[in-house]
C-alpha cells in the first residue's frame, strides 16, 4: 500500500517542485526581457560553441567508459562498437528525458539482450553503471565542499556548514565504499537474492576517475557557453554544477527541467546578468542533450529507410533485430518533443520579417487560426505519444495526421521552417516504421499513468510561463483577449493558450469519467460457454484447462479470443500464450498487460511458447526459459523397432494380466463419475498431498464431462484413467488429469499412454502432448545465465523434492521432440516472489506448497 501510495504521489510531487523553479525563475528574471535572451544567445562566439561541443563529445566518450568498465566487472566479452553505441544512445535518452534507470536501463537490456547478454548480467551492467555515476559524484563533490564551501543564497536554507558536512558525507561514503571492496576481496555479497562479486581496486578506481573525466566534461560545456569572467574560478563553477545537477535529480523532474536552472541561475545571478546565465543554459540543454538524442534517433531513422541498400545493410547489420524493439518508444518520446516544440513556438513572438513576407500572401485570420490550431496539434502530440508508445495503429494514424497539420500551421502562422522541417523529419521516419505499430486496439481506452499526465502538464505549465515571460512587458486588460492584428503576438498566445488547455482538461476528463478494469471474478457459465467455442477449435490442447473454472478471463471485444490468469501478491499470471487467432494476440497481451499496471501488479506470462516471444520482448519483459515440453509425432506411429521393444512388452504384459483400454465418450462420462471419484480420492491419499490447479487439472464433475477418458479396466474393476484433451484440427492430444488406484499393476500410466498414442494416431492426430519437463534442457555452461545454472542444479540434485529429471526421464521412454517453455515477467529482481505467487497458484496457497 506505501508503494502504490508513493508510486502515486511522486509525479505530483515533481510537479509541485517544477513549479517552484518555474517561480524561482520568474522572479529572478523579473527584470530582463525575452529579447535579452535572445540576443545573449545570439552573441555566444563561434569557438565557445565549438568547445561546448567538443567538451560533449568527450563526456560520451567517458560515459561510454562504463559500459567497458562493467563489462570487466560481469567477466563478459562484448565489441567495442556495440557497447559504445549501446551506451551513446542509453544516454542520449536518459540526459534527455531523466529518469537513468528507467530510459537507459531499458535501452541497455533492448540492445544487449538482443546480442546474447542475460538479463541479469544486465542488470548488474546498469547496477554497475549507476555506482560509477556516483562515484565522480562522491568524489568531486567531497573534496569541493570539505576544501571550498559554496556559500548559497537564503532561498537554499543551505550555509558553509552544510556544503561541508555533505563533502564529509560524501566522502565518509567513499572510504566505506574502499573499506567494503578491500575488506572483502574478491569475495561477494548476496543483494535481492543474487551473488554480486565485489569488484577488484583497479575497477574501482576505474569508476572514480571516469566519472570524474564524465563530471568534469559534461560541467565544461556550460562553462564555456558563459560570459568570461576572472571571479568564477572553474573550480568554484564545478561545485554550483554538480549541486544543481544533484538537487535536479533528487527532483524527479524529467530530466530536471527548471530546477536545474533555477539553481544555476540563483547561484550564478551575483557573477552574471541573469539573461547571459539562462541563454547558455539553453546551448547546454540544446549541445548536450538534443543534438546528442537527435544524432541516436536520426541513426535509427536512416536505418530503416535505407534498409533496402544492400551497403547500409552490411552496415547496419547488428542493428536488424533492435530497431522494431525501440522504434515505438523512440518516436514515442519524438512525437511528445514534437508537441513542446507547437506550444514553446506558440508562447514565443513570431519573426517580425517573416509575418510582413506572410501577410503579402495571406490574410490575417489565416495566420490567426494557424496559430490557435498549431497549439491545440500540440496538446494533441503529447497525448498521443503514450498511444505511440503502447503501438497502436490508431495513434500511429492520427500522429501522421497531427504532425502534416503541425506542418503546415507552423509554416502558415509565422513561416517557421526550421520547425518544420523538424516535424516532417519526424512524419518521414514514422512513415517508414508502420509495421511496428501492429496493435487494433481504440485508442480512447488506453489509461495514462500519473507519471505521463505529470509530463504532460509540465510542458504545457511550462509553455504558458514562457509565453507570460515573453510578453510581461504588456498590460493585460479583457481587450487583449480580442485583439486581431499582425503583431498581435501576446492575444494569440493567450488564446492558443485557454484553447490548449481546454482540450488537455476535455480529454482528460474524459480519461477519468472511463470505467476502470473490473477486479479479478471467476468465470461466469455464460464465460465457459464462449470458452468452448475457440478452445475446441484451437490447436493446442493446454488452452482447454480454462474449462477448469479457476482462472479469471480476459477475453477481447468479439469474444473470439482469451487469455486466462490468476492473481497472487502483486503478479498478475497469463496462463500460457493467448488462445484464439494469431491476430488477435498482441492486443490481448498489452490489455493485460495494462490491468496489471492499472492494479499496480507485474504482468508475468508463464509455460509460453517460442511463436509470441517477440511480443512480451515489445512489452519490455524478460525472458527465463522454463523447461521443454515433450511431443511425439503420431504420424505412422506403430511401436515399431528395437526402441520401443520395452514398450510393447508393457502392454503385452499388462493385457495378459487381464488389463484392457477403452475410450469412453463425453456424453457417457457422468455414469463413471462415482467410481473415478473413488479412484481420485485414492491417488490422492496415496501422494498425501491435496488437489492442484491453476496450470493443472483437478477432479470436477463439471470439468470432466467436457472431454472423453481413457479408462484402463484390471479384470474388468476401473483401475486408472485420464481425460483426453483433443486439439482442433487434430493437431494434438494430450491428458490433463490422471489418476490410477494403489494396486493397479505397475506401469498403468505408461500403458494408458501408450494405448492413448495409438489411439490418436488411428484418428488422425498429429501429435501426442505429454506437457513440460520444469528446467529440462537448461545450461550449466561457464558463461550461462544464473538461473540456467540453478535451474540445472536443481534438475539434477533436487529428486528428493521434486524429482525433475525422473519426470524427463519418464518422457523421455516415448522419444518425443523436446520444445522450449518460457516465463516472460518484468524484472529479474523480482523473481522469488513472482515463482513464490505461481507455486502459491498452483498449490492453492501458501499450505500447499509448504506441505509439498
Amino acid at each position: 500500500m506505501v508503494r502504490k501510495i508513493f508510486q502515486r504521489i511522486l509525479p505530483f510531487t515533481s510537479l509541485v517542485l517544477f513549479g517552484l523553479a518555474l517561480w524561482f525563475l520568474h522572479h529572478l528574471l523579473r527584470n530582463y526581457h525575452y529579447s535579452d535572451i535572445l540576443h545573449q544567445l545570439s552573441d555566444i562566439p563561434g569557438k565557445a560553441i565549438g568547445l561546448a561541443i567538443l567538451f560533449t563529445l568527450m563526456s560520451y566518450v567517458a560515459l561510454v567508459g562504463y559500459d567497458l568498465l562493467a563489462f570487466r566487472y560481469i567477466r563478459k566479452n562484448l565489441d567495442l562498437g556495440k557497447k559504445s553505441l549501446t551506451s551513446f544512445i542509453s544516454y542520449a535518452f536518459s540526459n534527455t528525458i531523466g529518469h537513468s534507470l528507467i530510459t537507459g536501463g531499458s535501452v541497455r537490456y533492448r540492445l544487449y539482450s538482443l546480442w546474447g547478454i542475460s538479463g541479469e548480467d544486465i542488470s548488474k551492467v546498469v547496477a554497475f553503471s549507476a555506482i560509477t555515476f556516483w562515484m565522480g559524484v562522491l568524489t568531486l563533490g567531497g573534496l569541493l565542499f570539505v576544501a571550498e564551501p559554496i556559500s548559497l543564497p537564503i532561498p537554499l536554507a543551505i550555509h558553509h556548514v552544510s556544503s561541508r558536512v555533505f563533502g564529509c558525507a560524501s566522502l565518509i561514503l567513499l572510504v566505506a565504499y574502499f573499506y567494503l571492496v578491500i575488506a572483502k576481496r574478491k569475495g561477494s555479497i548476496v543483494l535481492f537474492g543474487w551473488v554480486w562479486d565485489i569488484p577488484s581496486l583497479p575497477l574501482v578506481f576505474g569508476q572514480m576517475i571516469v566519472s570524474s573525466v564524465d563530471w568534469i566534461f559534461s560541467a565544461a560545456v556550460l562553462f564555456v557557453l558563459l560570459p568570461p569572467s576572472s571571479n568564477l574560478p572553474f573550480i568554484s563553477y564545478l561545485g554550483i554544477y554538480l549541486l544543481g545537477t544533484m538537487l535536479a535529480l533528487i527532483s524527479h523532474v524529467p530530466a530536471g527541467l527548471g530546477v536545474f536552472e533555477s539553481i544555476v541561475v540563483l547561484m550564478l545571478s551575483p557573477i552574471y546578468p541573469a539573461s547571459a546565465i539562462l541563454s547558455a543554459l539553453l546551448g547546454y540543454r540544446l549541445f548536450y542533450s538534443i543534438v546528442p538524442l537527435g544524432v541516436a534517433s536520426g541513426l535509427f531513422g536512416l536505418f530503416e529507410i535505407f534498409q533496402g541498400r544492400e551497403w547500409i545493410k552490411k552496415w547496419f547489420s547488428f542493428w536488424g533485430n533492435v530497431v522494431p524493439r525501440v522504434a515505438p518508444p523512440l518516436f514515442s518520446f519524438a512525437v511528445f518533443l514534437a508537441g513542446a516544440i507547437l506550444l514553446f513556438s506558440g508562447a514565443t513572438p513570431a519573426v517580425p520579417a517573416r509575418l510582413h513576407l506572410l501577410v503579402n500572401f495571406l490574410p490575417l485570420p489565416i495566420i490567426e487560426v494557424s496559430h490557435f490550431v498549431g497549439s491545440l496539434v500540440g496538446v494533441g502530440l503529447l497525448v498521443l505519444a503514450i498511444g505511440l508508445q503502447r503501438r497502436l495503429d490508431a495513434a500511429y494514424h492520427l500522429t501522421a495526421v497531427l504532425l502534416g497539420v503541425g506542418i503546415a500551421a507552423s509554416l502558415l502562422k509565422g513561416f517557421d521552417f526550421e520547425e518544420a522541417i523538424i516535424l516532417s523529419l519526424m512524419l518521414g521516419m514514422l512513415w517508414s516504421c508502420r509495421g511496428f505499430f501492429y496493435r487494433q486496439a481504440v485508442l480512447w481506452k488506453e489509461s495514462f499513468t500519473p507519471g505521463w499526465i505529470a509530463a504532460i502538464v509540465i510542458v504545457l505549465a511550462g509553455s504558458i510561463w514562457l509565453g507570460i515571460f515573453a510578453h510581461k512587458h504588456l498590460d493585460y486588460s479583457a481587450d487583449l483577449w480580442w485583439k486581431f492584428s499582425l503583431r498581435g503576438d501576446a492575444p494569440r498566445f493567450l488564446r492558443a493558450s485557454v484553447g490548449a488547455i481546454a482540450l488537455l482538461v476535455v480529454l482528460m476528463g474524459s480519461k477519468l469519467l472511463q470505467t476502470a478494469h473490473p477486479e479479478p471474478a471467476r468465470p461466469t457459465p455464460q464465460d465457459l460457454e464462449a470458452v468452448k467455442g475457440i478452445v475446441f477449435e484451437y490447436p493446442e490442447t493446454s488452452s482447454q484447462i480454462a474449462l477448469l473454472g479457476d482462472k479469471t478471463l480476459l477475453f477481447n471485444e468479439n469474444k473470439t479470443a482469451f487469455i486466462m490468469y490468476g492473481v497472487q501478491g502483486r503478479s498478475w499470471v497469463s496462463m500460457g500464450d493467448p488462445v484464439g487467432p494469431d491476430k488477435e494476440k498482441g492486443e490481448l497481451i498489452w490489455q493485460f498487460r495494462e490491468m496489471a499496471d492499472e492494479h499496480q501488479g507485474w504482468p508475468v506470462f508463464y509455460e509460453v511458447g517460442r511463436a509470441n516471444l517477440s511480443m512480451y520482448v515489445d512489452l519490455g519483459l524478460a525472458l527465463l526459459k522454463l523447461g521443454e515440453e515433450a511431443r511425439v509425432s503420431l504420424e505412422n506411429f506403430a511401436m515399431e523397432g528395437q526402441g520401443w521393444k520395452n514398450q510393447r512388452h508393457i502392454i503385452s504384459h499388462l493385457e495378459k494380466n487381464g488389463c484392457a483400454f477403452e475410450i469412453i465418450e463425453p456424453e457417457k462420462v457422468s455414469d463413471f463419475l462415482p467410481a473415478l471419484k473413488i479412484i481420485s480420492d485414492e491417488w490422492l491419499l496415496g501422494k498425501k498431498g491435496k488437489e492442484k490447479g491453476f496450470s493443472l487439472g483437478f477432479f470436477s464433475s463439471d470439468y470432466l464431462k467436457n472431454f472423453p477418458l481413457g479408462l484402463v479396466r484390471e479384470n474388468n474393476r476401473p483401475v486408472g484413467f485420464a481425460n483426453i484433451l483433443k486439439g482442433g484440427g487434430r493437431e494434438e492430444i494430450s491428458v490433463d488429469l490422471m489418476r490410477y488406484t494403489n494396486d493397479a499393476p505397475e506401469g498403468v500410466m505408461e500403458y494408458l499412454f501408450l494405448k492413448l498414442m495409438l489411439w490418436g494416431a488411428g484418428e488422425g492426430f498429429k501429435w501426442f502432448n505429454l506437457g513440460m519437463a520444469p528446467l529440462s534442457g537448461l545450461e550449466n555452461r561457464a558463461l550461462a545465465p544464473l538461473w540456467n545454472k540453478v535451474g540445472n542444479f536443481i534438475f539434477q540434485h533436487g529428486e528428493n523434492f521434486f524429482n525433475f529429471e525422473g519426470l524427463r526421464a519418464f518422457k523421455e521412454k516415448f522419444h518425443p521432440v523436446w520444445e522450449p517453455k518460457y516465463l516472460a515477467a518484468p524484472s529479474t529482481f523480482r523473481l522469488p516472489a513472482i515463482f513464490a505467487n505461481i507455486s502459491s497458484l498452483i498449490s492453492g496457497g501458501l499450505k500447499g506448497i509448504v506441505s509439498k
